[in-house]
């Protein structure tokens, strides 16, 4: 599933092509998605109209329309958004795409058909309400991971994947960020020092950073808008390295299944 660098990596990538562009046309193919698609809403108030501007929450792009409407869309697990010239050949898991008033559209492509598409107002209620800050925010801070945290002895992992806690982070970075944190991803949240919070906080902005910078990660079939692919991968220090030696002390990496999803740590350098 496309991460908060992957995802930001996409809408950073749409803004120049589709930023100030008419939607002048919309086709929608027959598939269902996770949830149907809102062909007729859609063709309503988007054709004709203006998009405004393009930006993430979470997981999910943002795409604020000049007459008050707000397209939302995830990705789920292999959803793509791309620009191409209008009247190229569609892929055979493309499910909607908007046409632009200067030749280009804009197309969702998904083969697993986990992502899905909403039409929202931009001054309606808040989509994202009950859902966690931004790991770049402000609010993200060591004082509040720990007050969140309290004496519980939930795995450390677990938390900072759980979106009412942080958004973004999903199972890649926080096996990364526990790496350079050089915490056990069983490590109960209750027995972290706030000293420690703060490494965390910190860990978690440069990690998503780096990861950002170098275009996301691309471990089956993530591209970004122009249908490349990212390269972070190169860089990852324990995620999908299982048995394979640790770059910082020649270790052999281990995995192990925690709530059903799989975690990598270097023995060593995490205690």
């Amino acid at each position: 599933m496309p991460e908060l660098p992957e995802v930001e990596v996409i809408c950073q990538g749409l803004r120049p092509h589709v930023t100030g562009r008419q939607v002048t046309g919309l086709w929608c193919g027959e598939k269902k998605l996770r949830l149907p698609i809102p062909q007729t809403e859609m063709a309503e108030c988007m054709v004709g109209a203006h998009v405004g501007s393009i930006n993430r929450r979470a997981k999910y792009l943002l795409f604020d329309l000049d007459n008050g409407c707000r397209l939302l869309v995830h990705l789920g697990m292999t959803g793509r958004l791309g620009i191409f010239p209008q009247g190229a050949p569609q892929a055979i898991h493309d499910h909607v795409c908007w046409q632009l008033d200067d030749g280009m559209e804009m197309r969702f492509n998904d083969t697993r058909r986990f992502g899905f598409i909403r039409l929202l107002k931009v001054d309606g209620p808040d989509p994202f309400a009950g859902l966690g800050p931004e790991p770049f925010s402000a609010d993200y801070s060591a004082q509040y991971l720990k007050d969140k945290a309290g004496k519980r002895v939930q795995p450390i992992k677990n938390f900072l994947m759980d979106s009412k806690v942080v958004v973004g982070i999903g199972n890649i970075y926080a096996n990364e960020i526990l790496f350079y944190a050089g915490l056990l991803p069983t490590t109960p949240i209750g027995s972290i020092t706030l000293a420690k919070w703060q490494h965390i906080v910190d860990l978690s902005s440069t990690v998503l950073k780096k990861a950002i910078a170098s275009g996301g990660t691309t471990i089956s079939d993530y591209v970004n808008a122009s249908g490349k692919s990212g390269y972070f991968q190169l860089e990852l220090m324990v995620y999908g390295r299982k048995g394979e030696r640790c770059k910082m002390c020649a270790t052999a990496i281990e995995k192990q299944v925690i709530a059903g999803r799989a975690s990598y740590f270097c023995p060593r350098c995490q205690r």
